[in-house]
């Protein structure tokens, strides 16, 4: 298996019981959760052997944090500590037409208050194989933004395979600051998270009507011939509780595309797409065919949504065994 580095911010998560409201709530729901830590939790299940990098605040939340990540098998020798304050943020969940919100309550955390490579000495991508990081560490301050790039460069050089999630969020940054950030990260990532929606209001890739997503993959690959994986998840929302999922990869100038899951009754949407990200990257990692890929990922990624919390609780054994089954039949 593989050594990973993944690096991002995780916060606490606190959501309310579907059907409430979160200024009337009397009780929340506590995870732990971050887009990196979630695809880091992913991949520890699947055998890899993984290392998350952050900071957290010498806190009872921090000490929560570590037995969270050791817990997933996650080293923590990356993980560094000081600072004030665990990011938090809050799940208002979604019931029927009325969609989930979130509020995010981060500002001056530990892992945004960095301002300079504090892993330097720590030998952070020695012998690592993919370095993975998303488009929500470098939204956090202008600092995180050249940190972000210094850190890639820094894996690069050291041999390390880039994965880069764009996973934009509007309430972190404006699309005007994650294009500029992005056409110097995305020259030097080896695979990429991204979709349509990137590809238009973040690359200036122009629109062409009824066209599919193979026509907006070949673009962003001319833009970026560097990258040789590119993926993204379709998903119809017909309810906050039903939707229907489907992958794609763009591999090797190839498009993939996995079956339609009818997710019915969703239990928890959040972490989705980080399942469905640590799926490929394991999928890159032990497999050779790309539709065996984006099988898997669609697979981890329609499972993550059967339980509660950001992460992702399969193996890659129970990924393969609800891949290949043809109902929800007791498995005895």
């Amino acid at each position: 298996m593989a050594k990973v580095v993944t690096l991002g911010e995780i916060m606490l998560r606190l959501s309310t019981r579907a059907g409430t409201r979160l200024q009337r709530s009397e009780s929340l729901f506590a995870h732990y959760g971050g887009g990196e830590a979630n695809v880091a939790v992913s991949l520890a299940n699947y055998g890899h052997e993984v290392y998350f990098a952050s900071k957290i605040p010498d806190n009872s939340l921090g000490s929560g944090v570590v037995e969270h990540l050791r817990r997933s098998n996650v080293s923590t020798k990356f993980l560094l500590k000081g600072g004030e304050r665990l990011g938090t943020y809050y799940v208002e969940s979604g019931i029927g037409e009325r969609s989930s919100k979130v509020l995010y309550d981060r500002a001056y955390s530990s892992f945004a208050q960095i301002t300079e490579n504090e892993w330097a000495g720590l030998d952070l991508f020695e012998g690592v194989d993919i370095f993975h990081v998303s488009g929500i560490t470098p939204a956090l301050s202008s600092s995180w933004r050249a940190l972000t790039l210094e850190l890639i460069t820094t894996a690069k050089k050291a041999g390390c395979k880039i994965s880069f999630d764009i996973n934009f969020r509007s309430k972190l940054w404006t699309q005007k600051e994650a294009a500029e950030t992005l056409q110097v990260i995305l020259p030097k990532v080896d695979y990429c998270s991204a979709g349509k929606l990137d590809a238009l209001y973040l690359m200036g890739i122009e629109e062409k009507e009824q066209a599919d997503l193979t026509y907006y993959y070949e673009k962003i690959q001319a833009l970026y011939p560097n990258l040789t994986a590119i993926y993204s998840t379709k998903r119809v929302v017909h309810s906050s509780d039903v939707n229907d999922l489907t992958g794609t990869l763009w591999l090797d100038k190839q498009y993939f595309e996995s079956k339609m899951h009818e997710l019915d009754f969703i239990i928890d949407r959040v972490g989705g797409g980080d399942a469905f990200a640590g799926g490929i990257l394991h999928a890159l990692l032990t497999m050779s065919n790309g539709q065996d890929m984006v099988d898997f990922a669609t697979a981890a990624a329609a499972l993550k949504h059967t339980v509660y919390g950001d992460n992702n609780q399969f193996s890659a054994i129970e990924v393969e065994e609800f891949m290949n089954s043809n109902s929800s039949k007791i498995i005895r």
